[in-house]
């Protein structure tokens, strides 16, 4: 697989800040950053859960088969009646999922994370 130096000057980049989070975190104990509080555990532990981090963050930004949301989005919404809104919701869907269910409505059941996201007011939120 080719990864473009984008990508790779992007993940780096990436990696680099969060190793520096981390090293923060561990110099700082009772710190919150970025939502995540680090209390006492041993160093040994809060190393593990910096490493557990930027490795996830690798192999979903580097090693994501992406689809092309915006194409699927097309076809997807392409019947509908208010399609810019129903591209956009579509997009939101797709990002966040990697996945659009094929036809232009239903079919749910080919992305179960499509399917169930919802708005505020518990309605399905992807078209």
């Amino acid at each position: 697989m080719a990864i473009t130096s984008s990508k790779v000057l992007i993940a780096s980049i990436f990696v680099s800040l969060l190793v520096l989070q981390g090293v923060q975190a561990i110099i700082q104990p009772n710190h919150v950053t970025s939502s995540v509080v680090v209390s006492e555990p041993s160093d040994s532990s809060k190393i593990v859960n910096v490493l557990d981090l930027v490795i996830t963050y690798i192999n979903q930004y580097l090693f994501c088969v992406c689809i092309d949301c915006k194409g699927a989005c097309a076809e997807r919404c392409k019947l509908s009646g208010r399609p810019n809104l129903c591209k956009r919701a579509c997009g939101t869907c797709c990002a966040k999922c990697n996945c659009v269910p094929p036809g232009t409505y239903g079919n749910y059941e080919a992305c179960p994370c499509y399917a169930s996201l919802t708005t505020r007011n518990n309605k399905p939120k992807c078209p």
